[in-house]
C-alpha cells in the first residue's frame, strides 16, 4: 500500500513537474518562453527565469504587484494562491511543486541524514514577511519600483533554475557577476547541501510560498484526518514522515505537506486523507483490532479536543 502511495504521488510530481518545464529546448540558446502562458502562476516554486519554465513563479509575481508603482494588490496572484491553500493547503507543495520534487531527489542521494531542528522551521515565516511583503512595497527605487527581494537575494530555486542556465549561455552576464551573485551562489550551496542531508531543506527553513499554504492547513479542504478511537499509538507514522511531524498529534501542522505516507504506513487505517470524510468512534472494528494484536500494541483512546 505504501508503495502504490508513493508511486501515484511520484507520477504526479513527474507530471507537474514536466508540464511546468516543458521549453526545454529553450536551454541550448539561453532563451526564455514569454508566451501567454507565463500571464499564470505556477502553483508550486518554479523560477520565472527558467529557460523550460511555462508560467510564472507566484513568488515572484506577488512580489512585483506589490512593489509596482501604485503599490497595487493583484487579486487574481493573491487570490490564487489563497484559494489553492484554502482548497489543498500544502498538498500542493507535497504534489506538484516543481522545486519540491527536485528536492526529494537530492535527498536520495547516499548521505548521512539528519532531522531540521525545529525552530529552524521559522526562518521561512520572517523571509516571508521581510522580503516578500514588506521591503518590495516601501524600499523603492527614484521611479517608486520595489526590488523583488526575495527573488533577487535569496531564491536558490531562482539561481538553480534561471541564474546558472543564463550564465552558461550568456558570456555578457558572467562579465557582471558581483557580490550578490557570490552571495546567492553561497545560498544555493547550503540550500543544495541542506536538501541532501534534510528532507525537504528548503521547503522547510526557506520557502515563503509553504509557509503560505501551511497557515492555511488548518482550515483547508483536503485534510488529514485521524481516528483517535481506532489509533495504536504504534508510532509508525511519526516514523515515516518527511517532514518530522508526528500526525496523530498535530494532523493539521503548518509543516504537512499531505504526501500521504502516514496513512500508506497506519496499520490500522486510522489516518484518511481527502476532501471529505467520517471517522469511526464508535470504536475499533474486527480487522482493526487484529491489525492493533500484530503490532504487539494495546488499541488506544484519544480525548478529542
Amino acid at each position: 500500500m505504501k508503495i502504490a502511495q508513493d508511486v501515484r504521488r511520484r507520477i504526479i510530481q513527474i507530471a507537474a513537474f514536466g508540464f511546468s518545464n516543458s521549453y526545454i529546448g529553450n536551454f541550448a540558446g539561453g532563451r526564455l518562453y514569454k508566451g501567454s502562458w507565463k500571464n499564470f502562476c505556477n502553483p508550486g516554486i518554479n523560477c520565472y527565469s527558467c529557460p523550460a519554465a511555462r508560467f510564472a513563479c507566484p513568488i515572484g509575481a506577488m512580489q512585483a504587484v506589490s512593489g509596482s508603482a501604485k503599490f497595487s494588490v493583484s487579486f487574481y496572484v493573491i487570490g490564487f494562491v489563497l484559494a489553492l491553500g484554502v482548497v489543498f493547503g500544502r498538498a500542493i507543495c507535497g504534489f506538484i511543486c516543481p522545486f519540491g520534487f527536485l528536492q526529494e531527489l537530492l535527498h536520495k542521494i547516499p548521505s548521512p541524514k539528519k532531522r531540521i531542528y525545529k525552530p529552524l522551521t521559522y526562518i521561512k515565516y520572517v523571509l516571508l514577511v521581510v522580503f516578500v511583503l514588506i521591503m518590495p512595497a516601501f524600499l523603492t527605487d527614484n521611479f517608486g519600483l520595489g526590488a523583488p527581494a526575495f527573488c533577487e537575494y535569496i531564491c536558490p530555486a531562482g539561481t538553480l533554475e534561471g541564474g546558472i542556465p543564463l550564465l552558461l549561455t550568456h558570456p555578457e552576464l558572467r562579465a557582471q557577476l558581483g557580490g550578490l551573485f557570490t552571495l546567492k551562489a553561497a545560498i544555493l550551496l547550503v540550500t543544495l547541501i541542506g536538501c541532501v542531508i534534510c528532507c525537504r531543506f528548503f521547503c522547510k527553513v526557506m520557502c515563503p510560498l509553504g509557509a503560505i499554504y501551511g497557515l492555511l492547513n488548518k482550515i483547508s479542504i483536503y485534510r488529514v484526518r485521524v481516528d483517535r478511537v481506532s489509533c495504536v499509538s504504534c508510532g509508525r507514522c511519526a516514523s515515516v514522515c518527511q517532514m518530522d511531524i508526528d500526525p496523530v498529534a498535530d494532523p493539521d501542522s503548518a509543516e504537512c505537506i499531505r504526501c500521504g505516507r502516514c496513512a500508506a504506513s497506519c496499520p490500522v487505517q486510522a489516518i484518511t486523507m481527502g476532501f471529505k470524510g467520517k471517522q469511526n468512534r464508535n470504536g475499533i472494528s474486527g480487522s482493526n483490532r487484529k491489525a492493533a494484536d500484530n503490532c504487539g500494541q494495546k488499541p488506544a483512546v484519544f480525548e478529542h479536543t
